[in-house]
């Protein structure tokens, strides 16, 4: 399993009637331990979200069902595979 860090800009004008059902298709990933955090942007611009998948196909074939995706709200993604060392939820690996 691999780490992806995704971010996404919004098409502003779409976002707030689609955010109920992204939001709930995050939490059934989170359920899963699919997607640790997730979250809008400061400025509101977009938002960002860190997913564990097998690989970046698998990741992709995932989040190409977020309801973000299908309905138009995302105007830009960028994927960045992520190697997390520290932190209270990352195992430690000394």
């Amino acid at each position: 399993m691999a780490w992806y860090l995704v971010e996404i800009t919004y098409v502003q004008e779409k976002m707030p009637e689609v955010r109920p059902r992204h939001r709930e298709f995050l939490r059934n990933l989170a359920g899963q331990g699919r997607v640790v955090v997730a979250g809008p942007l400061g400025d509101g611009s977009g938002g960002i979200t860190l997913y564990q998948a097998d690989d970046e196909a698998h990741l992709k074939e995932t989040i190409d069902q977020d309801p973000y995706f299908l309905e138009g709200v995302v105007a830009e993604r960028t994927i960045r595979e992520f190697k997390p060392v520290i932190g209270a939820w990352v195992p430690d690996a000394s």
